[in-house]
């Protein structure tokens, strides 16, 4: 189901009616299992949980309190126990409520119950993930992974999630130089408040709040004067067909053509099927609303979540119509004057993913297209990505990183039109349920440091030292030390950086500013290290991922700057040796270090020096660490870890 109308609402609203109390306990028993298998095949996560946990409890948690197990048979109920109890689990995760859901497979992992229920272990890794837990996740889906022998898709679900966790555990190092505030007051309701947009004046969202005569949470789109003071006003819009209830949500105004777009949910038969309307405002009155035509609502599928370009001339939406990538796939709409779609046109790979890709929006200020997908590596469920458009072709997307997104789900990005350093998301990160609105504001810092020569310890000057921008790998800054070797950048506001130091006749570094400072002035001190003829100098700048052989861009740069000196030095050779991690067996990492080694031969010699300058290649596997593994209670050390997954080059004439 979409994103606007169900995930959104994660919850869903039930009311309980009045347990009627039977004769014999286990007559009530299978009552109850029966309405939690039904409202579980039906999709109502929340039902479902509520009747399993009563199961799983072994009592009535009404009024009546009538333990079950008195008197009914309990070898069946014991059979059944390990089924409820999976159920409840996958119950809570499919409402998102993770925590709940973590605690239950934790008891199913715990009492192997994985046989009967292999997919155990991996939903339990995605909740570790969910609750920030990433060391602990990535080693329950390794176990996973190399367990299960079922569906190869589940196999990728884990990959996936390993790489969301590692990717995850990085940005959460990162200083968050991003403000975030959730949005209070009238902006908070139980049912979740999302797709925040600001036009003509008004800001505009989506709510499933209880209004007026409403008894159930039923998604609205509300409207809050400029002000934001006043409280939020049902937008009323007559429905096109008064037979069909449709319930409305994610909506986008148009301030060209006056016109309103939002997603409809009605049904058709026993499916439940989505598309996008639009009303046009004359003199503060709505027209009827008017179903887009089939460029954008495809018979028999969905299209959801539209938003327009500030030139009224693009929609862009989402929708699971044919010719995508699979999922939810963004797509772009030419409109006419009357701004009516003429065209559909899916952005292709570059995008789109086999997953879901959903909440597009055009930041014309910035010419970049912001989305969110569940199809790219991230900090977990949808993370909102950026990709920037030069002559009709899109650059490849760059996960925002934390914290505007985070372990959970965070969607319909908006960039505020009159503060070019604010935007909002809706995430449910604070929530077991729903989503809510997020205000962020970037903040402006200055950067200044020295750079030193390592050995001497002496300032250096001529460094050309570089600001490099992490989500995308470009430079945005350059300068050069002066005689006391000093630098800084100033006004700043993107959220995280590296600094790049680059002077001929000594190694380039790159280095990542991180620890969690919030502070608007970064000192960041760094030295590089000096060529020598017939010395020995070891770099310790290369480090890998868990379990991966595969180079980081950090690591790149530092072997590009080996290739460059062993270029401007025709007969100066290296020798590498790389290491692991204590996690696996000595046999495992030694071949895994042997295979980080080879990795950065290769890099090299894929840039044009000859192999046989690399004299030797080893892989320690885990017998010489740099730092503990574990800490003196015990527990696992992840930065001590991380030091001892390396490799060193000793280089020398």
């Amino acid at each position: 189901m979409p994103e606007v109308l169900t995930v959104n609402m994660k919850k869903i609203l039930f009311t309980f009616f009045t347990f009627s109390l039977f004769t014999g306990a286990f007559a009530q028993y299978k009552t109850f299992k029966t309405r939690a298998d039904k409202a579980f095949k039906n999709q109502n996560y929340y039902e479902a949980a509520y009747y399993y946990d009563l199961l799983v409890a072994g009592k009535n948690k009404s009024k009546q309190n009538i333990p079950f197990y008195a008197s009914v048979k309990k070898e069946q109920v014991k059979a059944e126990y390990p089924y409820i109890r999976y159920q409840l689990a996958e119950s809570y995760r499919l409402y998102h409520d993770y925590a709940k859901a973590q605690d239950w497979y934790a008891k199913i992992v715990a009492d192997n119950d994985t046989v009967s229920y292999p997919l155990s272990r991996l939903w339990y890794g995605i909740c570790l993930r969910a609750g920030k837990q990433f060391d602990e996740a990535i080693k329950q889906l390794q176990r996973f992974r190399i367990s299960y022998k079922g569906d190869a898709q589940y196999i990728e679900l884990a990959n996936r999630e390993i790489e969301n966790c590692t990717f995850a555990r990085r940005q959460y190092l990162a200083a968050p130089l991003i403000e975030v505030k959730k949005m209070r007051g009238q902006w908070i309701a139980d049912g979740g408040s999302y797709a925040l947009t600001k036009s003509a004046g008004y800001y505009w969202f989506t709510s499933s709040r209880l209004t007026g005569g409403d008894k159930n949470a039923v998604n609205h789109i509300y409207r809050v004067s400029g002000s934001n003071q006043s409280i939020p006003a049902v937008v009323t819009l007559n429905t096109p067909d008064p037979g069909n209830a449709i319930e409305y949500g994610s909506s986008f105004f148009d301030d060209v053509h006056k016109r309103l777009y939002v997603t409809g949910r009605y049904k058709e038969g026993d499916q439940i099927f989505f598309a996008i309307y639009y009303a046009v405002l004359q003199n503060d009155q709505w027209s009827p609303l008017q179903k887009l035509n089939a460029n954008v609502n495809a018979d028999g599928y969905n299209a959801i979540q539209p938003s327009v370009s500030p030139d009224g001339k693009r929609l862009l939406f989402a929708s699971d119509k044919p010719g995508g990538e699979g999922g939810y796939d963004i797509w772009v709409s030419n409109l006419d004057a009357d701004g009516n779609p003429m065209d559909a046109v899916n952005p292709g790979k570059t995008i789109n993913t086999p997953q879901d890709d959903e909440a597009p929006f055009f930041d014309a200020a910035h010419n970049k297209l912001v989305y969110s997908s569940k199809g790219f590596t991230g900090l977990g469920g949808f993370d909102i990505y950026e990709s920037y458009e030069n002559n009709g072709q899109w650059s490849a997307p760059v996960n925002m990183g934390y914290p505007v997104n985070s372990s959970k789900d965070d969607l319909y990005y908006f960039a505020d039109p009159d503060d070019p350093g604010k935007f909002y998301v809706s995430s449910d990160r604070e929530s077991e349920c729903c989503l809510a609105l997020f205000e962020l504001n970037y903040k402006v810092i200055s950067i200044a440091g020295t750079v030193m020569d390592c050995d001497s310890n002496k300032a250096l000057a001529g460094v050309k030292v570089s600001l490099i921008d992490s989500t995308s790998g470009k430079a945005i800054m350059q300068t050069q030390t002066g005689t006391a070797a000093g630098y800084s950048f100033n006004g700043l506001r993107i959220g995280a950086y590296q600094i790049k130091l680059e002077k001929n006749g000594y190694l380039s570094k790159i280095a990542s500013l991180s620890g969690g400072s919030k502070d608007t002035l970064v000192n960041f001190n760094d030295c590089v290290q000096a060529v020598k003829t017939n010395h020995q100098i070891v770099i310790e700048n290369v480090l890998y991922d868990f379990d991966k052989a595969d180079l980081r861009p950090e690591s790149k740069a530092t072997l590009d700057s080996i290739v460059s000196i062993m270029k401007q030095h025709p007969s100066l050779r290296i020798k590498m040796a790389s290491h692991t991690d204590s996690i696996g067996s000595e046999e495992y990492n030694l071949k895994l270090s042997q295979r980080r080694a080879q990795t950065c031969v290769d890099y090299i010699a894929s840039k044009g020096i000859d192999r046989s300058r690399i004299i030797a290649v080893t892989g320690y596997g885990k017998s010489r660490p740099l730092a503990p593994n574990t800490l003196p209670n015990g527990q696992d050390n992840p930065d001590g870890r991380q030091m001892n997954r390396r490799t060193e080059f000793i280089i020398k004439e």
